[in-house]
């Protein structure tokens, strides 16, 4: 079974409350999130007991603060460069001699 601590360390996006969040840091002190939402600056801290204690629910994580419940879900983002390498590869000639 996968953990949140597991989830996080692959994961290079995610989305809290429905919010996406790219600037986010997870290391031996807790995950720590920024976003900004419009023009309001939001963030986050979860201590690693917090994300210890998180439960797996369908592709969320439900993780308790002391601000409430929230709901995390781990994604991998893809970058210009992994696209661009994808294209590259459908454009090669198919009988390359």
């Amino acid at each position: 079974m996968t953990t949140l601590s597991q989830a996080l360390a692959s994961c290079d996006m995610l989305l809290i409350d429905g919010l996406h969040a790219f600037d986010f840091t997870f290391d031996e002190t807790g995950l720590h999130i920024e976003l900004m939402d419009g023009r309001a600056f939001k963030k986050w801290f979860f201590t690693p007991e917090q994300i210890g204690a998180a439960k797996l629910d369908g592709a969320d994580w439900l993780i308790a603060a002391d601000t409430g419940e929230h709901r995390l879900v781990c994604m991998s983002a893809f970058s210009a460069s992994e696209e661009e390498d994808h294209d590259a590869l459908a454009e090669e000639p198919a009988d390359r001699q």
